[in-house]
């Protein structure tokens, strides 16, 4: 009895140590406490960002159907840009945290530099394709006119705002590289408290903020990631944090700015390919009409809302990959990403079981016609019917990219989505006659094969002998 309190205490006082972000070293000790210490704040960061998609569609939702469909076509869209951040991100997260493995603090912030210039040179080109072009992007989506004038105003805003996306992933990508993930963690509770607060005030309007209607979403999202931002900006040059930045450290290091480049080019492959594909699927699901499009978003939102803690997880890995790698233990890597993988795999399990269970119940939370509920709790069934597939795949890629390397994953990306999931979605769901069903059926036998084929090579270990 008293070895279980005693279990009890340590475990109440590791989670405090997590959350507040206490010092330490991943290269040692247990790998069970090392896995819980990383993914505990990994996980609460990744809910608070699932929480932007579900606190945006539980309020727009209540404008029209119409705005519920736009915001699926924009995020499709918007997923081009989270494929270049998550890119960029992962050569910052294995980057940083092989620097910090090898104990050279100085060479990791000078990585950190590099990733923000890159980050903000390469957002400026995206603001203006958003801020000229938001009703032909709307338009080439499949988008009906209607759709179109109501929600333009959305696509506008969020992609015109896309440098807060862009940094928010880049310097929480440099956090937790160094092992820093509670300031990740900190950074998206400022913004989702924004966001939630900000979000009815101008969607609806309130005082002299007058209705934006769905554009309201855009505007307030974007106000919540931006204060994130600063607070980022902040914490590299003044707060705790093991990377510190100086003003004297904004200088181009052209053979850094290179090494991010050459590690980042993979994982922006392996996820341009995964988003492009959401997008064909997006323009697939646009055929049967918004209110099939509707339950196919909030299907996907409540999807991502549980996958986000074994996203949490998987980052976990990649930074134990990273910084052991740069340690010199390539068997405790590996150790760390089975361990990982069995307690992300458990955890997606029981999600499943709610999901298959309670799927009608959940759907109808966010909209209640008939169509919408229908079409949506049919797909997030189907998904969910793979998630212990999805959970090794997510945490077997991401050691790939913690270790640098990036190109693996971009292989496996093209084969199971341009390759298998594409061609099945269209044959099944348009050729075929399924119907949207077809496109639900291509995105898990995708997410299987991933998994599958990632064990497979991750087993082969020469992930083991990459060099950044």
């Amino acid at each position: 009895m008293q070895s279980k309190s005693l279990s009890f205490k340590q475990i109440v006082k590791h989670f405090k140590d997590a959350l507040s972000g206490k010092e330490q070293d991943f290269t040692s000790g247990s790998i069970r406490r090392a896995v819980f210490m990383l993914s505990i704040p990994m996980i609460l960061e990744m809910l608070m960002e699932s929480i932007f998609a579900l606190v945006d569609i539980l309020y727009v939702s209540k404008v029209s159907v119409n705005a519920v469909a736009t915001i699926g076509l924009t995020e499709s869209i918007i997923t081009l840009v989270y494929a270049v951040a998550i890119g960029l991100s992962m050569a910052a997260t294995a980057v940083v945290a092989r620097r910090v493995g090898e104990k050279d603090i100085k060479g990791a912030s000078q990585a950190a530099v590099q990733v923000i210039f890159l980050g903000v040179i390469i957002s400026m080109g995206i603001t203006a394709i958003g801020i000229f072009y938001p009703k032909d992007l709307l338009e080439l989506m499949g988008a009906e006119t209607s759709l179109i004038e109501e929600g333009y105003g959305y696509t506008q805003v969020l992609l015109g705002g896309n440098i807060t996306i862009m940094l928010l992933f880049l310097v929480n990508a440099i956090f937790r590289g160094a092992g820093n993930a509670s300031v990740a963690m900190w950074t998206l509770i400022l913004s989702n408290g924004l966001n939630i607060i900000l979000d009815p005030m101008f969607i609806f309007g309130f005082g002299p903020i007058p209705e934006y209607g769905v554009e309201g979403a855009a505007i307030a999202t974007t106000i919540g990631r931006g204060t994130a931002v600063v607070f980022q900006i902040f914490v590299l040059f003044y707060g705790y944090s093991k990377i510190k930045i100086r003003v004297k450290d904004l200088v181009l290091r052209t053979a850094v700015m290179l090494n991010i480049i050459r590690v980042s080019i993979g994982g922006i492959g392996q996820f341009l390919i995964g988003t492009s594909s959401w997008v064909f699927l997006m323009r697939i699901m646009s055929e049967f009409g918004s209110e099939v499009l509707a339950g196919y978003t909030i299907a996907i939102r409540v999807m991502m809302f549980s996958l986000m803690p074994a996203w949490g997880m998987s980052n976990a890995a990649a930074t134990l990959v990273g910084q052991n790698l740069g340690a010199k233990k390539p068997n405790r890597a590996e150790a760390s990403v089975w361990k990982t993988g069995k307690y992300t795999a458990i955890f997606m399990g029981i999600v499943s079981v709610v999901y298959l269970v309670f799927a009608t119940q959940i759907v109808s939370w966010f909209n209640t016609d008939a169509e919408v509920v229908k079409n949506g709790s049919l797909c997030l069934r189907v998904l969910a019917a793979g998630y212990i597939f999805y959970a090794y795949g997510m945490v077997i890629i991401q050691s790939f990219n913690g270790a640098g390397d990036t190109k693996t994953p971009t292989y496996i990306n093209l084969i199971c989505f341009w390759m298998i999931q594409l061609p099945f979605a269209y044959l099944m769901a348009l050729t075929f006659g399924f119907g949207p069903i077809g496109v639900f059926m291509a995105i898990t036998l995708a997410e299987v094969l991933i998994a599958i084929i990632g064990i497979i090579w991750f087993k082969k270990g020469t992930w083991k002998l990459i060099k950044i």
